[in-house]
C-alpha cells in the first residue's frame, strides 16, 4: 500500500513511464524505504540511482511524446468515424465550409497574383516610372528630346528607357494584318534584365534617328508567322512599306502592363517612327518611361535628383520647359494604380461570407452535440478530463474544416478559371492570378484556422459539468447556455449579412445612377474602328492623304448599313484623347506653351454630330467647305464657353491654336457650340480635363495630315446588326486596296461599358457574396428555430392542451426568430455605417450611408429570416399534445 501510495504522489514528469522503468524504480525505492529512508529520500536517491533525475526527465517526456501522438491518431480516428456515422450533418458542414473557404482562396489567388507576388524582373524594388508632371497633367508623356537629356544629367539612376504604344501594318506573308507594337529605347529589355530567346536585343546608339530599321519580334509572332525557325535572325519583315531586320526574339512570358505598355508582337527602335514631332522638345506624343534606380538611392533622393534636372531644362528651354517636372513612382505601385483598395475591399467581403459559414457550422455542432450529451457524461464520469474532451471536439471540427478547405480549393481553381474570363481589362497583372504555393498556404492555414473557430466554442459549450442530472434526462434536454450561443451565433450570421447587402445595394445603385447618366452622344448603333491605310501611302504629301480620306470617306459611307461616318484623328470618348492649347485672340500670347489654355481634341469630319447625335447648342457645325483652302474655322462644347467666355457668346469670336500658328493670320473662327460629351468615363470625367474642341480634318496642318498616312480612326452610325456593318466595312475595305486593313472594332456601347467594368466586377462579385451570405444566415436562423421547435415539443403540446390557439404557437415561434433577426439587422446596420465608407471611391451618385439602400437591405433581410422562420412555425402549429407528452 505505501508503494502504490508513493507511487499515484509520483510528479507530474513521471507520469507515463514505461513498463522497464517502473519495475526498477519501484525495486530500488522498496529497498531504499528497507534501508530506513523516508519515502521521499527513497524516492530521489531511486532517481539518482538509475540514472539520474535528468534521464529519468527525458524518459519521461519520449513516454509523453509518443502517448500524444497515439492518442491524436486516436481522436482523428474517433473524428473520421463520427463523421461517417452522421452523413447527413458531415455533407453540409463540408460543403457550407467549402463554399466559405473557396470563396476565400479565389480572392486571395487574385490579390496573390496582383498584389503580392513581385514583379518577374531582378531587383524589381529598383524600377520606377517616370512621366513628366505638367499643370493640367500629374503623369503626362515625356518629350523625346527631354527624355535624352534626363538619361545624361542625372546622377541616381543606373539607366533609363521609354516607350510608347502603336501599331504597323505588315505585309508580305500572305494578308496583310495590323500588329501592336511597341516604340522602345535601345536599352529597354537590358534594364528589366529580360534575354532574348535567340538573337540579341537592341544595342547602344540603334534607337537614334536614322539609325538601320531593326526589329525584335515576341515568341508568339515567331511561332505564328516563322514556325520558331532559328533562321529567322536576320530575315526581313515589311512594316508600314518599310524592311526591318529581325535581330531578335523576346520571351512569351514577357508581360509588362503599365499605362505606357501592352502585349506586344514587334517591338523597335523609336529613332524608326516617322513623326515629324518627335524632335519638338514641347511634343509628349504618348511617350512614358521606366527607370532603375542604382544600388541604395531612395525614391526621395531620385525626385530630388530629377528635381534639379528639369529646373535646369526649364532654366535652359523656358518657352517649351516651363512648368515641366518629373514624375517619379515605384513601377508596381504605378502598375497597381487604385486597385489596391478594391481588391482589399473584396477580400475583407468574401471573409465576411467565411465567417458566416463558419458561424453556420458552429450552430450544427451545438444542435449535434445535443444528441451527445450522455457520451460526453459517460466519459467524464469515467474520468475524462474537460481538456480530453475539448481535444476530441476539436480534432473533429478540424477534420471538417481540412475537408472544407480541400473541397473549396476545388471550387477556387475553377472559380479563378471562370473570374480570369471576366475580370476588367483594366485590371493590371492578371496574367500572373492563378493557384500557386502561397494560396495553398492560405487555403490549409484558413482550413485548420476555422475548425478550430468554429469548433471551440461548441466544445466548449458542450461540456455539462452536472454529469448525473445529464444521465439521469439520456441526454433528450437542452442546455439553456447552448440557446443562447446559437443566438447569438444567428444574431453575428444576420448583421455580417446585412453589412455584405449594403455593400452589394450600394454597387447596384452606382451601376443604375452611371447606366442612366447622359454622355453627351448617343451610342446606341455606333461602330468605331481603326484601318490601316496601304503601305504605297506612307510617306505621301499632304495633298495625297487628304484625296485619300475624301476616297475612303465616300466608299465608307456608300457600304450597305452605313447611315453617316465621320473620320477621326484625334481623341475619342471614353477611349482615346488628345489636346490642344490655345489663347484667346487680343490677349497676350503667354509666355511659354504650359501658360497657355489646354482643351481636349477633336479633329472630325462634317458628318461627325449626325454619327454621334451631339446636340448643337449655337451656331453650325463643319461644312465640305470648311476645307484646306477655307479660313480656319472650329466648334467648342459649352464648358470651354462658358470657362472663357463666360455668359457672352462665343460665336464669332477667335482663338490662336499653336500648331496653326503660321498659318493665315493664325487665329481659328469659332462657328458653333455643342454639348460637353463624357471623354473620361461615366464616372471620373469630372475629375480630367473638361474643355473640348472640334477642329476639321481638311483644315489641319500639312505636317499633321501626313501622319494620317500611317493609321486612322472612323466613327459610324449603322442599321442593323454590328456583325453585319463590320463584314460590310471590311469588304469596301478590301474592294479599295488588299493591303490596306480594318482593325479593332467596337461598338461606343462596348467602350461604355468597359469604363464601368471595374463597377459591374465588384456589383457582381457582392451581390454574389451578398447572396451566398443571406442563403446561408437564413438557413443558420431556420436551423435555430427548428431546433428550438424539437426542444420545446413538450412545451408546446401543454400549452396547446391548455387552450393554446395554433395562431399563438405560431406567434410565440416567428417573434423567437424575428427577435434574433431584429437585433442582427440593428448591429448590422451600425456596422454597415463604418463599412460602406471603406467603398466610397468605387461609388458614384450614391452616398456610403444611403438610407434608401440601408432600408431596402434590411427589409429584404428581415423578410428572408421570415420565411427561414416560418416552416418550423408550421411544424410547431401541428404538434399533436397527445403525442407530445406521450413521448416525453
Amino acid at each position: 500500500m505505501n508503494l502504490r501510495r508513493l507511487w499515484k504522489s509520483r510528479k507530474k514528469w513521471e507520469l507515463e513511464l514505461s513498463e522497464e522503468v517502473r519495475d526498477h524504480v519501484e525495486l530500488q525505492i522498496t529497498a531504499n524505504i528497507a534501508a530506513g529512508m523516508s519515502a521521499q529520500e527513497a524516492r530521489r536517491q531511486a532517481a539518482l540511482e538509475f540514472g539520474g533525475a535528468e534521464a529519468v526527465k527525458e524518459n519521461c517526456r519520449e513516454q509523453r511524446r509518443g502517448f500524444w501522438l497515439e492518442t491524436l491518431w486516436a481522436d482523428a480516428r474517433y473524428g473520421v468515424r463520427m463523421m461517417l456515422r452522421s452523413p447527413g450533418f458531415t455533407i453540409v458542414a463540408i460543403l457550407t465550409l467549402a463554399l466559405g473557404i473557396g470563396a476565400n482562396t479565389a480572392i486571395f489567388s487574385v490579390v496573390n497574383g496582383v498584389l503580392l507576388n513581385p514583379l518577374p524582373f531582378p531587383q524589381p524594388e529598383q524600377l520606377v516610372t517616370l512621366s513628366e508632371s505638367k499643370p493640367n497633367f500629374a503623369t503626362g508623356s515625356i518629350s523625346y528630346l527631354n527624355f535624352r537629356d534626363w538619361q545624361r544629367n542625372n546622377h541616381t539612376f543606373s539607366s533609363m528607357a521609354i516607350s510608347r504604344p502603336i501599331s504597323f501594318s505588315f505585309t508580305g506573308t500572305g494578308e496583310a494584318e495590323q500588329l501592336q507594337a511597341e516604340l522602345l529605347s535601345s536599352d529597354y529589355f537590358s534594364l528589366l534584365g529580360v534575354k532574348p530567346v535567340i538573337g540579341r536585343l537592341f544595342a547602344p546608339g540603334e534607337d537614334e534617328v536614322g539609325a538601320a530599321p531593326i526589329v525584335l519580334i515576341s515568341a508568339g509572332l515567331w511561332k505564328r508567322k516563322f514556325g520558331s525557325s532559328p533562321e529567322v535572325l536576320g530575315r526581313s519583315m515589311t512594316l508600314d512599306g518599310t524592311g526591318y531586320t529581325i535581330v531578335g526574339v523576346i520571351p512569351a512570358e514577357f508581360d509588362l502592363l503599365t499605362r505606357s505598355f501592352r502585349n506586344s508582337e514587334v517591338y523597335v527602335p523609336i529613332g524608326q517612327w516617322k513623326n515629324n514631332f518627335l524632335l519638338n522638345r514641347g511634343a509628349g506624343l504618348g511617350i512614358h518611361g521606366i527607370g532603375r534606380l542604382k544600388p541604395g538611392v531612395s525614391i526621395e533622393q531620385a525626385r530630388a535628383d530629377m528635381d534639379e534636372v528639369t529646373h535646369n531644362l526649364i532654366a535652359a528651354y523656358p518657352d517649351t520647359d516651363k512648368g515641366i517636372g518629373a514624375a517619379v513612382f515605384p513601377l508596381k505601385q504605378d502598375m497597381l494604380g487604385d486597385v489596391k483598395p478594391f481588391l482589399l475591399l473584396l477580400l475583407g467581403a468574401v471573409c465576411f461570407v467565411l465567417l458566416i459559414a463558419c458561424v453556420n457550422v458552429a450552430n450544427l455542432l451545438l444542435a449535434r452535440s445535443t444528441s451527445r450529451n450522455r457520451e460526453f457524461a459517460i466519459r467524464a464520469a469515467l474520468g475524462a478530463g474537460k481538456g480530453r474532451l475539448i481535444r476530441q471536439l476539436l480534432t473533429e471540427s478540424i477534420l471538417l474544416g481540412i475537408a472544407g478547405g480541400g473541397l473549396g480549393l476545388l471550387l477556387a481553381i475553377w472559380a479563378t478559371r471562370t473570374a480570369l474570363q471576366h475580370l476588367p481589362v483594366t485590371l493590371p497583372r492578371a496574367a500572373n492570378v492563378g493557384i500557386d504555393a502561397r494560396v495553398l498556404i492560405f487555403t490549409i492555414t484558413i482550413s485548420v484556422a476555422v475548425g478550430i473557430i468554429f469548433g471551440l466554442a461548441p466544445a466548449l459549450k458542450s461540456l455539462n459539468p452536472v454529469l448525473q442530472v445529464t444521465l439521469d434526462e439520456g441526454g433528450r434536454g437542452g442546455s439553456g447556455a447552448r440557446h443562447r450561443a446559437q443566438s447569438v451565433f444567428v444574431v453575428v450570421e444576420m448583421a455580417l449579412a446585412l453589412v455584405l447587402l449594403a455593400g452589394a445595394g450600394l454597387m447596384v445603385r452606382t451601376l443604375g445612377r452611371l447606366w442612366s447618366q447622359d454622355p453627351g452622344f448617343n451610342p446606341r448603333n455606333v461602330l468605331t474602328f481603326n484601318l490601316s491605310p496601304p503601305p504605297s501611302l506612307m510617306n505621301s504629301n499632304a495633298e495625297t492623304v487628304r484625296a485619300f480620306t475624301r476616297e475612303l470617306d465616300r466608299r465608307i459611307a456608300a457600304a450597305p448599313g452605313v447611315q453617316a461616318v465621320s473620320m477621326t484623328w484625334a481623341a475619342i470618348p471614353m477611349s482615346g484623347d488628345d489636346e490642344d492649347i490655345f489663347w484667346l485672340d487680343g490677349q497676350p500670347k503667354p509666355a511659354s506653351q504650359n501658360d497657355m489654355n489646354w482643351a481636349v481634341k477633336y479633329v472630325v469630319d462634317p458628318d461627325y454630330l449626325k454619327v454621334m447625335q451631339i446636340r448643337l447648342r449655337r451656331g453650325r457645325f463643319f461644312t465640305p467647305q470648311d476645307n484646306e483652302h477655307a479660313p480656319s474655322v472650329a466648334v467648342i462644347d459649352d464648358t470651354l464657353a462658358k470657362k472663357y467666355f463666360g455668359s457672352d457668346d462665343p460665336v464669332g469670336r477667335r482663338i490662336r491654336l499653336v500648331e496653326n500658328e503660321g498659318m493665315g493670320d493664325g487665329t481659328t473662327e469659332i462657328v458653333g457650340v455643342v454639348d460637353h460629351v463624357n471623354q473620361w468615363g461615366l464616372a471620373s470625367d469630372a475629375q480630367n480635363l473638361q474643355a473640348q474642341i472640334y477642329l476639321s480634318s481638311m483644315q489641319m496642318p500639312d505636317a499633321y495630315t501626313v501622319l494620317i498616312s500611317y493609321g486612322t480612326t472612323a466613327v459610324v452610325r449603322y442599321a442593323g446588326s454590328a456583325a453585319g456593318i463590320i463584314a460590310s466595312i471590311r469588304d469596301t475595305s478590301r474592294q479599295m486596296n488588299s493591303e490596306q486593313v480594318v482593325y479593332g472594332e467596337q461598338t461606343m456601347d462596348e467602350i461604355i461599358a468597359s469604363s464601368v467594368s471595374d463597377r459591374q466586377f465588384s456589383m457582381v462579385l457582392l451581390g454574389t457574396f451578398a447572396a451566398l451570405a443571406l442563403i446561408l444566415s437564413s438557413i443558420g436562423i431556420y436551423g435555430v428555430i427548428s431546433y428550438l421547435v424539437g426542444q420545446r415539443t413538450r412545451e408546446i403540446g401543454i400549452r396547446i392542451a391548455l387552450g393554446a390557439q395554433r395562431k399563438d404557437v405560431m406567434k410565440l415561434v416567428l417573434g423567437e426568430g424575428v427577435k434574433l433577426a431584429v437585433v442582427g439587422a440593428v448591429i448590422g446596420l451600425a456596422a454597415a455605417f463604418g463599412v460602406t465608407r471603406l467603398m466610397s471611391k468605387l461609388l458614384y451618385g450614391v452616398s456610403a450611408t444611403d438610407p434608401l439602400t440601408f432600408s431596402a437591405v434590411a427589409t429584404v433581410l428581415l423578410g428572408v429570416a421570415l420565411l427561414a422562420c416560418y416552416i418550423p412555425a408550421r411544424r410547431a402549429m401541428g404538434v399533436d399534445p397527445n403525442v407530445a407528452l406521450r413521448y416525453e
